[in-house]
């Protein structure tokens, strides 16, 4: 489930040179479309949030919660957490994986659910993760395991391989993954023109429902690019309508 790369590249520049407003070279398009993905990946987080608030339908294919998860979960996965020995300053803690559980490799983006020998551990703020070790009855154990994310790393109370009796316990982790960028590659034929090359290049992973939204949001960036006011108000005049559509 993709958006054609080429497809999007090509309808650009058809409608920037109807008029000769400009020309978008591939090093350019590749800039924009990556702002562009990720633009609209974030938007994904920040409309859901919203339309949770909002009273949905129950006909099939027009709740916009549902519509909006499927295309959330193009990017779920899930892998194991990597373990990083204590040192001398950095008490034992996990690192989130590279490689999901698909042989993968993935850039981790937004936590979801860790679990070890499949009980949930719960996410703390700093003050309660180390207030909570502080008193026997609310102390962390297996069956309620807790965990403290900063700076990019994992620590878990208390020590799953020490509590489980083993050196090396799989700790789960549930996580959203970074879009793959675009990328329009080319070959130079005759004249110096490019020529498609479909093999080394790599669509947008959004979904396709998003194609029309990749294409004006990429105008309104080229009009940026090739200094034409009239393509960015053109083309920002259509994502509003667009977007005013879609939450009316």
């Amino acid at each position: 489930m993709s958006v054609n790369v080429n497809t999007v590249y090509t309808t650009v520049l058809t409608i920037l040179n109807k008029e000769q407003r400009g020309y978008l070279s591939p090093y350019e398009f590749n800039n924009l479309a990556r702002q562009v993905q990720l633009e609209i990946f974030e938007k994904y987080f920040e409309d859901l949030n919203q339309y949770l608030r909002i009273p949905q339908t129950d006909v099939e294919h027009s709740d916009r919660t549902e519509n909006l998860d499927e295309r959330i979960n193009i990017f779920r996965t899930s892998g194991q957490l990597n373990r990083i020995p204590a040192t001398s300053s950095i008490p034992k803690h996990y690192m989130v994986p590279t490689t999901d559980n698909f042989f993968d490799s993935v850039e981790f983006h937004r936590m979801g659910t860790l679990s070890v020998e499949g009980t949930e551990i719960d996410r703390l703020g700093r003050s309660e993760f180390y207030n909570i070790r502080r008193s026997p009855l609310t102390a962390p154990s297996l069956d309620f395991p807790v965990y403290l994310y900063e700076k990019e790393r994992i620590f878990i109370e208390p020590d799953v391989d020490a509590t489980v009796g083993v050196n090396e316990t799989e700790v789960d982790i549930d996580f959203i993954r970074k879009p793959i960028d675009p990328k329009w590659e080319y070959t130079e034929g005759v004249n110096g023109i490019y020529i498609w090359d479909m093999a080394s290049s790599t669509d947008f992973e959004l979904h396709p429902s998003e194609q029309t939204e990749i294409i004006l949001k990429i105008l309104l960036y080229s009009g940026v690019v090739i200094k034409d006011p009239s393509i960015m108000q053109t083309a920002m005049s259509l994502i509003q309508k667009q977007e005013s559509e879609q939450k009316s």
